[in-house]
């Protein structure tokens, strides 16, 4: 609870315009894009520089306040809800882009920029940020680091732990430390920016970042393949694989995501088949054009009814457009959508496709498919009614048989959107005990007071594992 007390030494921080504990400016960050999770603040503050934010961690150290930062808001595991109440940290005056280091390929950003723009920034200067997430138009590159976001291109580029070399953090007690830099190589003590990267904010908060960044590439293509047959989709996703080929996008979308997806962009996406696959390559242009026709001959192999290939950029753009439009587009069905990730090896993509059709039908919920199926990463998402008591309880028992089979296949239970609240119960089934326990250790070191983001990834008791889907 923020006291008087507490509250004035807050606004001798940031002023009396950065600080607001209204009901309204608490109802407005008592939610993420995660449905069913919601709690209320006790006010929210917006920083103006790291002095700031160490000093009002100071505060809330001193007087176990719980901190919340939070970016834009798009998380998908309920990892910016305030489940614990506290202070929320917004980063709307730390915003900057304040430097593109084209001799040492960096940028160096505050936590508050917005992806696409400094994707738009470095993209003029013909250099390349490859991570992408669907929500990049308004989520933020604090919130991409602390969930460690991925992408349409992550399968050939990775993620964004790969791009992040160097970080100022503000730890729970109120320190400031500055990890990496713009270095190539570093091994100096123990990795402390990976460790950062993709801790949800639970054990400090980033107030600035050292991005890398690589060439734009020459020449980008991009096709279209569809399908009668999940399963031959899902065999193509493998065989170009093991063809040794990494194409930088190979997205999957079944035939009820297709169908919500056209309905949605208008671009003539065809929704008289099973499901599709949304192939891009890059590079130079003899290795590009090799590699797509490979591609094409491969799905064609294993019966693509047909490979259509762009013949312009904004056909290619609008396709990929299309793509990130995905989750907006089912959103529009049903009062609720729950965008789920489960991750599997990539040989078991077929199986884990089967496994997701199977429980839908099973626990009767409507369930569509799509994702980056390159990278193993699907997103099964249940289009609902949250007012709908039953179909709810049998929405989340669909998720853990899920979760399992994604287990079971030597998968895990998120690719990208993070563990949070929402799949803190399911963290156990994957590292089990003896990991999480480790873990925690980790989180006491750092947080002895448990204050940053308190009531994420550790659940109080780890979900019974009843069923098992394979």
């Amino acid at each position: 609870m923020i006291t008087e007390q507490i509250k004035q030494l807050l606004l001798g921080i940031v002023g009396a315009e950065n600080y607001d504990d209204s009901k309204v400016e608490c109802l407005v960050h008592s939610y993420d894009a995660t449905p069913g999770y919601q709690a209320m603040p006790d006010a929210v503050i917006k920083p103006g520089c790291t002095a700031e934010v160490s000093d009002i961690v100071k505060v809330c150290n001193a007087y176990k306040i719980p901190i919340i930062p939070r970016g834009s808001g798009t998380n998908l595991s309920g990892g910016t809800c305030p489940m614990e109440g506290g202070l929320v940290l917004l980063f709307n005056r730390m915003n900057a882009l304040l430097e593109i280091d084209e001799e040492n390929l960096t940028a160096t950003v505050q936590p508050g920029l917005i992806t696409l723009d400094l994707i738009s920034a470095v993209e003029a200067k013909g250099l390349f940020y490859p991570p992408d997430p669907s929500s990049m138009k308004i989520s933020t590159i604090g919130g991409n680091i602390n969930e460690n976001s991925g992408g349409l291109r992550g399968l050939k580029y990775g993620v964004t732990r790969d791009y992040v070399i160097g970080l100022e953090v503000v730890l729970p007690n109120g320190d400031i430390i500055h990890t990496g830099g713009k270095l190539a190589k570093d091994v100096a003590g123990y990795d402390l920016t990976k460790l950062m990267v993709g801790s949800e904010g639970t054990l400090g908060i980033v107030t600035e970042a050292i991005l890398k960044l690589i060439p734009t590439p020459e020449t980008t293509k991009t096709m279209l393949a569809l399908y009668q047959d999940l399963d031959a989709a899902a065999q193509s996703v493998a065989k170009i694989i093991s063809n040794k080929i990494i194409p930088v996008t190979l997205e999957f979308l079944d035939r009820p995501t297709l169908a919500v997806v056209e309905d949605f962009a208008k671009i003539g996406l065809p929704t008289d088949v099973e499901a599709v696959l949304l192939i891009e390559q890059d590079g130079p242009l003899e290795v590009v054009e090799r590699d797509m026709k490979r591609m094409a001959d491969i799905c064609l192999e294993e019966k693509a009814v047909s490979v259509e290939i762009a013949e312009t950029e904004a056909d290619a753009a609008a396709l990929k457009t299309a793509r990130r439009t995905a989750l907006s587009a089912l959103a529009r069905l049903k009062p609720t959508t729950i965008l789920e990730d489960a991750t599997v090896p990539r040989s078991e993509i077929a199986k884990m496709v089967r496994a997701i059709n199977e429980i839908a039908k099973q626990h009767d919920v409507n369930i569509c498919t799509f994702g980056h199926a390159g990278d193993g990463n699907l997103h099964p998402t249940c289009i609902t009614d949250a007012r709908d008591h039953d179909e709810m309880e049998r929405v989340e028992l669909a998720f853990a048989d899920i979760f399992a089979a994604a287990i079971d296949l030597g998968g895990t239970i998120t690719g990208e959107h993070g563990v949070g609240a929402m799949k803190a119960p399911y963290l156990e089934w994957k590292l089990k005990k003896e990991g999480v326990a480790a873990m925690r250790a980790i989180k006491q070191a750092f947080d002895p007071h448990d204050i940053m983001n308190p009531g994420k990834v550790f659940a109080k008791e780890s979900r019974k594992r009843v069923v098992v889907s394979s």
